[in-house]
């Protein structure tokens, strides 16, 4: 049976962490990674909206409750737990969001027993590693569909 999970909130330098659906704003989070992300650039809001529906949004609000920072769990709350889309917008960047996104998370109540958690990145290794990730031991065991463009790039 599908449900909604708890809220979760956690506060650090002024910073609140909340899993609240209600407090996110998703024509900013579309912005942004439609826009300024490399990995979701032409997303649409409805692709967006959907992916919202079926993963559990993590905003960081600042202190007059602005977006300041975002990402979102893909999991199914038992053994496995994808974090992806994380960012932190230009004026709240420098101040360790992300990696406190990426490691606060891990304290919900309903994930606490999740043993395999996962995530991608091409530049920022150095932010998640701050809480914890590390290259995947195996990563010959790991398979993927390419994305469109990138199964073109690899054509002959």
């Amino acid at each position: 049976m599908r449900r909604d999970p708890i809220i979760f909130e956690a506060y650090r330098n002024g910073y609140l962490l909340s899993t609240d659906r209600t407090r996110l704003d998703p024509a900013t989070v579309h912005r942004f990674l439609a826009g300024d992300s490399y990995w979701a650039l032409g997303m649409t809001l409805e692709q967006l909206q959907r992916a919202l529906d079926h993963s559990l949004p993590i905003g960081i609000y600042a202190e007059d409750g602005t977006l300041a920072g975002f990402g979102r769990l893909v999991t199914d709350y038992a053994i496995f737990a994808y974090l992806r889309d994380v960012f932190t917008l230009p004026a709240h960047r420098g101040r360790g969001l992300a990696s406190w996104l990426a490691d606060e998370i891990r304290n919900h109540p309903e994930l606490v027993d999740v043993t395999s958690w996962m995530l991608a990145t091409r530049d920022a290794h150095a932010v998640y590693e701050k809480a914890g990730y590390r290259r995947a031991p195996h990563p010959e065991y790991y398979m993927t569909v390419p994305k469109p463009d990138e199964a073109e790039a690899r054509e002959p």
